[in-house]
């Protein structure tokens, strides 16, 4: 048993001057102030917040390490998250051939089944998949985009192919089948043909669908989200802007409210007022803040590294590929927790919601996201400038900033 002793607790509707016990992976109980309770070795956490881990669905790499780098990328990159409180992500992968693909979520597969001590929990992949839009793929490269196969249903298995400089469609779909275990998310653009009949197949496969990198009109997106599609890809960003008389993909993600929406949270690709106003027309339980943190976040402005096999260079803000095209975040969850506190004006309650609560309910992990009672002892502890102290992960500790 461990006790975090005197902090201020960030439960899931309200803050709680309180003590946390935990043990064997799982909170045991929240402890009123002057409440003794079974002894415990006590870590002092006066005047600190503490708050559920945070979970990223949408996180291409950290501190020079992307998930299309090698075999032992994801469990590098499930070791550095702690220190920015992050407890549990989902794996990101970039539009690849079928064999980067296939050997990313072999990574994924690898890091799960023998997870490193004090590293962060390691979810099924989100697959930015190859099956988007030309003129919407921001980074994702052009070479690598396919067409929908005809026919794609449940069942779809591998088949013995030599390996080819070609590929297509299929192939990635065989790799998606072989590999559905590790394959949570995969984003596709509604609007092309046959996407309708592959979301239905990859629902059916258990895989969660995301509509993104979309020119979609409002009712093609309707459509999609009729078929089983329940969440966007980073919102705003990759897909036309919102008209008034045509809303277009983003206007049908926030008309749905069983429709859970991306929203990348550095102040940078979505201004901060607009995420605050897409959590009044959404609610708390809709919207999921992510990074999209790429091998960049975590580093110094003018940084260099890999997202999938393009360089990318850490801007002020953001990442840009050579020719200046926009390439995802470098922001980290830590930073995202402030700007939503700081620059979009939401209490920490609400943060902690978007950081960790929305997150791991849309992703079926009903035991994780908040400070209760018989969940999972995920756990992040904040200083006055919500900088990350200490970071728990099922009860261990995964991080704890050095002294001074």
């Amino acid at each position: 048993m461990i006790r975090l002793a005197g902090g201020r607790l960030v439960l899931s509707d309200r803050q709680l001057e309180a003590s946390l016990l935990f043990g064997a992976g799982r909170i045991v109980a929240i402890e009123p102030v002057g409440d003794a309770g079974p002894p415990a070795p006590a870590i002092d956490v006066s005047g600190l917040l503490v708050v559920p881990g945070f979970v990223d669905g949408h996180v291409h790499g950290v501190a020079g390490t992307d998930v299309l780098d090698g075999s032992d990328a994801v469990s590098v990159m499930a070791s550095l998250l702690p220190r920015y409180g992050v407890t549990a992500f989902c794996p990101t992968t970039m539009a690849c051939e079928p064999e980067g693909l296939d050997r990313a979520l072999q990574s994924v597969r690898a890091a799960r089944a023998a997870p490193r001590p004090g590293s962060a929990l390691v979810l099924a992949a989100h697959l930015e998949s190859n099956f988007i839009s030309g003129e919407f793929r921001g980074a994702q490269p052009a070479a690598c985009l396919r067409q929908v196969p005809f026919g794609f249903t449940y069942g779809h298995v591998v088949r013995d192919r030599p390996v080819r400089s070609y590929y297509d469609g299929d192939q990635i779909l065989d790799v998606i089948s072989a590999r559905r275990e590790d394959a949570g998310i995969v984003t596709l653009a509604p609007e092309l043909e046959g996407a309708l009949e592959l979301i239905a197949g990859l629902v059916d496969l258990g895989i969660r669908v995301s509509l993104g990198h979309s020119g979609a009109t409002f009712e093609q997106a309707m459509a999609a989200f009729d078929r089983g599609a329940t969440r966007a890809t980073h919102l705003f960003n990759c897909m036309p802007p919102v008209h008034h008389r045509a809303p277009g993909l983003a206007g049908a993600v926030l008309a749905r409210r069983d429709v859970a929406a991306e929203l990348i949270c550095d102040g940078y690709h979505v201004h901060p007022a607009l995420c605050r106003a897409v959590v009044a027309a959404k609610g708390l339980d809709g919207v999921m803040a992510i990074t999209d943190g790429t091998a960049l976040s975590g580093l110094p402005q003018g940084s260099t590294a890999t997202l999938g096999l393009q360089r990318i260079t850490a801007g002020a803000r953001a990442a840009h590929l050579d020719d200046g095209t926009l390439a995802g975040s470098v922001a980290t969850m830590d930073r995202a927790f402030r700007m939503l506190v700081r620059e979009a004006g939401l209490d920490v309650v609400e943060a902690a919601r978007l950081c960790a609560t929305t997150p791991a309910e849309r992703l079926g992990l009903g035991d994780m996201g908040v400070l209760a009672p018989g969940a999972r002892a995920d756990i992040v502890v904040l200083d006055a400038a919500l900088e990350v102290v200490r970071t728990f992960v099922g009860g261990l500790e995964a991080y704890c900033r050095p002294s001074g």
